[in-house]
Formats: structure tokens, sequence, C-alpha cells
């Protein structure tokens, strides 16, 4: 039996994989089961088989990504749901590594690129959010929330609706009064700046690195006559001076890397007023410390790395700051890639259009893989919450559901 034939073997239990190699013959892996996916591939290269094995995500998704992986039954959703819902995290299976010399090179090499000094914090996130605005129209929701959203009813709400409960979600944990002045670290295209000015009658600024979101910000602000009172402004978080009764960061700090977690946190302590809070939403990792997979690094975040919440916890602590509260989402981002990865494909013509196949393919890996490290791997969402003063807000949790609702009713 060839070596890749015993890695399907091992990685391949539940549901089937019909496999054929680019000399014509066919093998069949695992049995069916009810829940699991029913997957056939085609190899048009005799070399793919290889690159797998040495690292099997970044070997499919470069092979995928060229056309020397042909699905021809499912999707490229279902492969990788078939090969992680038989790798589940909780199993602690580890079917899919790559090797050892693999693992430790990649290791390395995370490590290096996750310094993101000032000047390269800018090239990565140009590299990912400079890339059209017009694109992500395809598969966002209107207001363009490009995070996590929550979901509270899965089955029979809209992106639209769960991307609005998210920002009441977070909008009830800051606790906001009217007046009060709000830092937005990573603002996006601007949405959560407006939706706290507009629910909460704060004052907004909105700062990010990326040239395509602060233009189309501004735009926003200006055709709602708020400009006045939400201003956005291209800048790294480090240079930001002035004080701040709240701040709010929504998937920013996967851009921030572990050697920056200190500087971060020490920075949006000093932000602060002394009654200030802050709200940190960020993927995280449901173990303990990782590195970022090669594919993520090289083709669709460049310096970015996903947090353990004990690397979190050592960025804050000793910085005489509180963790106010802890929340874990666990399925929402699974909620959210999956109507983003329907989007897509539903447009996909439109996005071969705007770049190429191989880009659309690339793009869709990204969205599927994201969505099944959710759904069966290791990743989870944390919001979590800061003071600076003990007495900042109420001891109990009750407020922020009371806050929630009140916000969620004007819309």
């Amino acid at each position: 039996m060839a070596l890749i034939d015993t890695f399907f073997a091992r990685a391949f239990k539940r549901g089937t994989l019909h496999v054929t190699y680019a000399d014509g013959s066919t093998r069949h892996f695992g049995a069916p089961d009810p829940g699991f996916p029913n997957v056939a591939i085609r190899f048009t290269d005799r070399k793919a088989p290889g690159a797998i094995l040495r690292n099997p995500a970044l070997g499919v998704a470069e092979a995928y990504i060229e056309g020397r992986v042909v699905i021809e039954q499912g999707d490229i959703m279902d492969l990788l749901a078939l090969a992680s819902a038989n790798s589940r995290w909780e199993a602690a299976n580890d079917a899919l590594e790559p090797s050892a010399l693999s693992r430790a090179t990649v290791w390395v090499r995370r490590k290096l690129d996750q310094f993101n000094r000032t000047r390269v914090s800018r090239q990565n996130v140009k590299h990912h959010y400079d890339i059209g605005n017009d694109f992500y129209d395809l598969f966002l929701d209107a207001d363009r929330q490009y995070s996590c959203a929550y979901w509270l009813d899965p089955d029979g709400e809209s992106l639209e609706q769960a991307q609005l409960d998210k920002k009441a979600h977070i909008a009830a944990k800051l606790a906001l009064k009217p007046g009060m002045r709000v830092l937005d670290i990573g603002c996006g295209w601007g949405g959560m700046a407006l939706y706290l000015h507009q629910t909460c009658g704060v004052d907004v600024l909105g700062i990010t690195l990326s040239d395509e979101q602060i233009r189309m910000a501004r735009e926003r602000a200006a055709a709602a006559g708020v400009s006045d009172r939400v201003k956005f402004e291209l800048t790294d978080y480090r240079n930001q001076t002035g004080a701040f009764d709240r701040i709010v960061s929504v998937g920013m700090f996967e851009h921030v890397g572990p050697p920056q977690y200190r500087t971060f946190f020490r920075k949006c302590r000093d932000l602060l007023t002394e009654d200030g809070v802050m709200l940190l939403h960020t993927i995280g990792r449901a173990g303990g410390p990782g590195v970022t997979d090669e594919f993520t690094a090289r083709y669709i975040f460049p310096g970015g790395y996903i947090p353990a919440l004990s690397e979190i916890a050592r960025g804050y602590e000793g910085l005489r700051y509180f963790m106010t509260d802890c929340e874990v989402l666990r399925l929402h981002y699974a909620h959210t890639l999956q109507a983003w990865y329907d989007r897509a494909m539903a447009n996909r013509d439109k996005i071969v259009a705007m770049y190429d196949e191989p880009f659309f393919r690339m793009w869709t890996f990204y969205l599927a893989g994201s969505c099944v490290s959710f759904r069966f791997g290791g990743m989870v969402n944390y919001q979590l919450q800061f003071a600076r003063n003990r007495h900042a807000l109420p001891i109990t949790r009750d407020y922020m559901l009371e806050e929630e609702q009140r916000i969620a009713a004007k819309f």
C-alpha cells in the first residue's frame, strides 16, 4: 500500500473518501456514516500526494488552488469537514499534523513573523484588507462586519441579524453613556463605530491601518451626517494618544502577535480614563499556544496569530487592571463562516471575474478551513472585558442582558 493510502486510511474512518489517482487507479477510504460527508476527489498530478503527506493542510490547499486536486463529489467544505470531523480537537487525534520536521521549521518561521513591528504591521494589513471593498461586499453582511457574529437562532436568523446582535452584545458590555469618548482599535469599515454612536450617543474615534477601510469608513460617517462625532484615522494603535472612557477592539488582536501583547495592553491601559472599560473580541485557541498554519500565514494573514487564553493573560498580568468578564463563544464563528462561504460560492462568477479561478479557490479554501476549525477544531472566540477601576462596572452580569435588550430593541 502506498504511503498516501496509509495516510488516508488512518485519517478517514467515518464518512467516505473516494480517490482517483493521476494514473487512473481508484481507492475508497472510510465507511458511510450519518452526519459525515461522502466526497470524491481526483488527482491530476502525481506529485500532489507527496505534498499532502509532508504537510496535509498546506499540501491540500495548494493542490486545490492550483487545480491538481479536483473535487468531483461534494465541495471543498465537504472535504475539509470530512477530514476535520474525523480528527476532532477533543479527540487529540494528530492524523492530520505535518511531519515533525515541517512543524519545527514552521514554528521558527512563525515566531519570527509575529514580531509585527509598526511598518510590517501595515504591510500585513494591506495584504488582506486592501484587495478591494467590492470583493468583501460579495460575502459579508451589508454593514461589512468582518468578525464573528452572535447567533441567537442559527437556523432561523440572517447573517445581517446575527451581526446586529453581535454589535448589541458588545455595546452592552461596554456600559456606555451618552457623551462618552470611545476608541475603536481596528475599526474595519466603520460599522461598529457608527452603531455605537447611533445607539448609545457616544463619540467614537476608529483607527485602522487599511487605506481601503479608512476611505469607506469616512464616507459612511459623512453620509450619515456624523463626521463631527464619529471620526476615523489611519494610524497604528501604538501611536495613539488621548484619553478614552471606553476602548473596543473587534477582530484586530489576531494581528498583534505575542511579542507585542504586553505593548498592546499597556497602551490600552494608558489610553483609558481612571473609570475606563475595554472590550476585546478575538479569535482564540481552546488549548495552549501554537503557531499559525502555513496556508494562512502564506496566503491570507501574514503575521497573524490566534492566541491561547494563557498568552492573553501574560499580556495584561501585572499591569494593574482587572479582567472583569470572560465569555467563550464556541460555534458562533462556525455559523458566521458558513454564511460567508455560502455567499462566496453563490458569487463565484463575480469573484472569478474580479480576480481569477485560483484566487476563488484560495479564498473559499480559507473560509471552509476556518469554518471547520471552529466546528471540529480547537478554535473559539473570546470576549474579554477589562476595567482599570474595580468600581467601574456593576458587580453582577445582570446589567449586560438588560442593556443588550434595550439596545437591540432600537433596530
